[in-house]
């Protein structure tokens, strides 16, 4: 004879399903998936790598490769970018660390924006009550890649900022990746060919590569100072 006394009601089985499903149960777990991934950052310390140098076991293709793949992964726990640049450059020269920085880069930004729409969108979308963030809403789901595409070309908003709210946003998977991948190329070639010329900070090529990332900090500024009318407006 069957126990039924030890079986839960269907019923209860499908509530616990839709609490564990609901948006707001997702959006918690992607906050503890990024809090254990800022506390992994912290424990581990990759900045390291620039003082301690890449393991030695680990060269060529291989060493870009897994590189690559670390980037990635750091940059969906907040390091820096710019810090992961710079030690691309100083660990495998100005080619194969823009490849490896610009590979991680995307990486980065697709499983950010993954992690976002899969488990952040449904809770987040209803709170976008403020002008502000309606405005911002609709320049990333109207004008997603040429917006994306300002926002990787002129720094000023932060890597992980833009990865969530595109993520946040309508805008599609696709034109996110393309424009991140265009728009990150010239501020991470500036900063990858900085950490390749380090150790000669004198050099027209290192100065020239400062100069760049000085520029275009300017520029994102002011492109940033243009834009606030319109996104008061609501535009």
């Amino acid at each position: 004879m069957l126990d039924t006394a030890a079986t839960p009601p269907p019923g209860l089985a499908v509530r616990c399903t839709r609490v564990l499903l609901s948006p707001w149960s997702r959006l918690s777990l992607l906050v503890l998936l990024l809090a254990a991934a800022g506390t992994g950052v912290l424990l581990f310390e990759p900045q390291r790598l620039l003082s301690d140098g890449w393991p030695a076991q680990l060269t060529g293709a291989a060493a870009v490769g897994v590189f690559a793949v670390a980037y990635g992964m750091c940059t969906v726990a907040f390091v820096p970018r710019p810090l992961l640049n710079l030690a691309a450059g100083a660990l495998f020269g100005a080619q194969a660390g823009l490849a490896a920085a610009v590979a991680g880069t995307v990486l980065g930004a697709g499983v950010s924006f993954g992690l976002g729409r899969l488990l952040g969108q449904d809770a987040l979308r209803p709170l976008l009550r403020g002008r502000w963030l309606k405005a911002a809403d609709g320049q990333l789901s109207r004008h997603g890649f040429r917006s994306m595409l300002a926002a990787r070309l002129f720094p000023g908003v932060p890597f992980a900022a833009a990865n969530y709210c595109a993520a946040v946003s309508r805008m599609g998977l696709l034109p996110f990746l393309l424009a991140t991948a265009i728009g990150s190329v010239p501020n991470t070639a500036a900063y990858v060919i900085a950490g390749a010329r380090a150790d000669t900070p004198t050099s027209p090529v290192f100065l020239l590569a400062m100069g760049f990332i000085a520029v275009s900090a300017l520029g994102g500024a002011a492109v940033a100072w243009r834009k606030r009318h319109r996104l008061r407006g609501g535009l």
